[in-house]
């Protein structure tokens, strides 16, 4: 149950005045459903305005205050061209005051001809006249309000205003009470804090690093907290020990040997499923690194100390990949391993259900639909779960109530992540990195070109389809809309259709799992040449055949997404090769992407270099790894301070008496508080 104190901060949005379903919606963009969330929508920046009493005082780009008088209203009979105020200042000095759209019937009754009133906003120069547009205030007298120097600007959504939302700020800050302190008093007093509501009284009112810093160390020391219950839950827990004799892994006749860091991860997992207590451990690989292998020995560990082992794929095209691999590398074992998503009906389904249950079935792989209720095992003693993010922490919970008792669990993914982000997403696990490449691999040679050169671009596609060869195109991130994404790739697979027919399949998020599944499939069988895709699918189909990668306007991707797509060719024996094609206006960001993307294919550099170019920006991008756990640190925030909360959240639990003592009492607070309650409750998962 949720601490009565923090009622009325969890109340709906529509309990602030003002918020009817008109504002609901704009509000609902920007994530803000509760007065939680407003409080914590901090100011983007701050600006500083100063009163002037005519034009010659005042420079151009500056933000100020004057008092101004319409003298006259123009409208263009062009719809889309600004409606125009003209007004003088004292000394009659003319100024134009710019509106847009809707704004211009505002601007009608605010403004009336002959009447002065009070403007705040940017002075700007269009051609041989100053403007101002859409003024930020417009006022009949001078109010304190208007010449605060200091006013926040806030990010906004279409139909919200700067002024509603500092109402809505100031009114949930109304209903935040003073908290008990959570931080550790050394740490308050060494860094020179305020406490937690003056904290973000500050941080809404004016430029406060030392506020942000504090909000954001709440929100690190929370995450911390959270996992390290989450983990000491796990010790507790009794799982079993898995032990296995070698007798099915001495069998696998692998196309080539070990790398040193497969081994190296083998030993630590073996290691881990020998504990009575569950094992709880990441496995981060490279495109290309080898997870699968490490995967398929710790599920035979399992089998072979008489236990079932169950792998969890984010999608049905991986899950049915993954199917098709494992069962091949699996075939001299004898090992049963079955397949189980939520397409599967009728007579197929229950003999899978049945073998899951008497334990014929050694292996079972399959999307979410092998945690349904229906689903149980004899005995389960493995989870694998595949693109570890996808899944939320019920999900896991749900798998890992499974057993008779509590399995152990392998999270892989091949997103690389930089070190310092592993530990804010995944504190809770012990971390093992493939970050060798097995032999026999191809580097694949990387080529930005010009997005003009969109002709030859293709004529080399379609030598390459004349040789016999199979390529991915993959469609640019048009803003950050997924229907401007579809768009897009329709546009382009309607171009490359007309020079190619039926050799062209398309495939994006919104089209019906049966015909992403069919174009996947002629794709993968080599019946179609050229896959045309969004990002927003993971284009994790294994085609050894494809070798030729062409990603349209590639400086808007991030590095490691980037990264991620040209690792989908270099599978095979051939040479692959993936062209980034770039457009006009490259930011030196851009640049440096680019060209860090041509010097190297080591997916833990770029993880850490992509942070580097970032800066305080998004942390992984918005579709690279999931979301980021934190919505105030910034990147630069948790690069400084994220060890400093790991170390006061062991100090909580390991001195002061976890949860129970005066300071703990404060810190469940703050877990309901950032939402982590999780942590609280001990639900297992990330």
């Amino acid at each position: 149950m949720r601490p009565e104190a923090l009622n009325p901060l969890f109340a709906e949005v529509e309990t602030l005045d003002g918020v009817g379903p008109k504002l609901k919606k704009p509000l609902e963009r920007l994530g803000l459903s509760r007065v939680r969330d407003v409080l914590f929508h901090l100011p983007d920046r701050f600006v500083t305005r100063r009163p002037v009493a005519s034009l010659d005082e005042a420079g151009e780009g500056e933000n100020i205050v004057i008092a101004l008088t319409a003298t006259e209203h123009r409208a263009s009979r062009n719809q889309r061209a600004p409606y125009r105020v003209f007004a003088q200042d004292e000394i009659g000095n003319v100024l134009a005051l710019t509106f847009f759209g809707r704004a211009s019937f505002t601007a009608k009754k605010q403004l009336p001809v002959g009447e002065k009133r009070w403007v705040a906003g940017k002075l700007e120069r269009y051609g041989d006249m100053l403007q101002m547009v859409h003024p930020d205030h417009v006022m009949e007298q001078a109010d304190a309000s208007l010449v605060h120097l200091n006013e926040p600007v806030y990010p906004l959504a279409e139909g919200l205003t700067q002024p509603r939302m500092a109402s809505l700020a100031a009114q949930a800050l109304d209903r935040a009470q003073a908290l008990p302190e959570w931080i550790e008093p050394g740490v308050i007093a060494r860094e020179k804090w305020l406490p937690w509501r003056e904290a973000l009284v500050a941080a809404h009112k004016a430029e406060a690093p030392a506020a942000r810093d504090r909000l954001a160390y709440d929100e690190l020391f929370a995450n911390a907290l959270a996992l390290m219950l989450v983990r000491a839950d796990n010790r507790a827990r009794r799982g079993q020990s898995l032990q296995g004799d070698g007798s099915l892994r001495d069998r696998l006749q692998l196309p080539f040997p070990l790398t040193g860091a497969q081994r190296r991860s083998i030993d630590e997992i073996t290691g881990d499923m020998a504990q009575e207590s569950p094992m709880l451990r990441l496995l981060q690989g490279d495109v290309g690194a080898g997870k699968t292998v490490v995967a398929l020995e710790a599920m035979l560990v399992a089998v072979e100390a008489g236990a079932q082992a169950a792998m969890l794929a984010p999608t049905e095209i991986l899950a049915r990949q993954h199917y098709d691999t494992l069962r091949r590398m699996a075939a001299p074992t004898g090992v049963e391993i079955a397949l189980l998503t939520g397409r599967d009906k009728g007579k197929a389904r229950e003999s899978t259900l049945l073998g899951l249950l008497d334990g014929s079935i050694d292996i079972v792989i399959g999307t979410h639909a092998i945690f349904q209720d229906t689903v149980g095992y004899r005995n389960l003693g493995l989870v694998v779960i595949d693109e570890q993010h996808r899944f939320g922490v019920n999900q896991r919970l749900m798998l890992t109530k499974k057993g008779r008792r509590t399995p152990h669990t392998l999270a892989m993914t091949a997103t690389p992540i930089p070190r310092t982000l592993t530990l804010a997403q995944y504190g809770e696990m012990d971390v093992s990195r493939l970050d060798e490449m097995p032999p026999g691999r191809q580097p694949i040679d990387t080529v930005v070109v010009a997005q003009e050169r969109m002709d030859e671009v293709v004529n080399g596609v379609a030598r390459h389809l004349s040789a016999g060869q199979q390529a991915y195109w993959v469609c640019p991130m048009v803003r950050d809309s997924e229907t401007a994404d579809i768009a897009a790739a329709e546009a382009r697979y309607a171009m490359l259709e007309q020079r190619f027919g039926d050799q062209v399949v398309l495939v994006h998020g919104q089209l019906k799992p049966e015909i992403k599944d069919a174009a996947m499939e002629r794709f993968a069988s080599g019946e179609a040449k050229l896959l045309v895709a969004t990002t927003v699918i993971e284009v994790g189909v294994d085609v050894p055949a494809a070798t030729l990668m062409v990603i349209e306007q590639a400086e808007r991707f991030g590095l490691a997404q980037l990264h991620q797509l040209r690792g989908r060719v270099g599978r095979g024996s051939e040479k692959s090769v993936c062209l980034l094609l770039r457009g006009e206006a490259l930011s030196e960001t851009g640049k440096a992407r680019l060209a860090l993307m041509r010097e190297t294919q080591d997916g833990f550099r770029i993880a850490e270099e992509d942070l580097e170019l970032r800066g305080g920006g998004e942390l992984l991008g918005t579709r690279q790894s999931g979301d980021t756990p934190f919505r105030l640190a910034t990147l630069e925030q948790i690069q400084r301070m994220l060890q400093m909360a790991h170390d006061d959240a062991r100090l909580l639990m390991e001195r002061d008496g976890g949860l129970t003592g005066e300071r703990g009492e404060a810190a469940r607070l703050l877990l309901y508080l950032q939402e982590r309650d999780w942590g609280v409750q001990l639900l297992r998962g990330g």
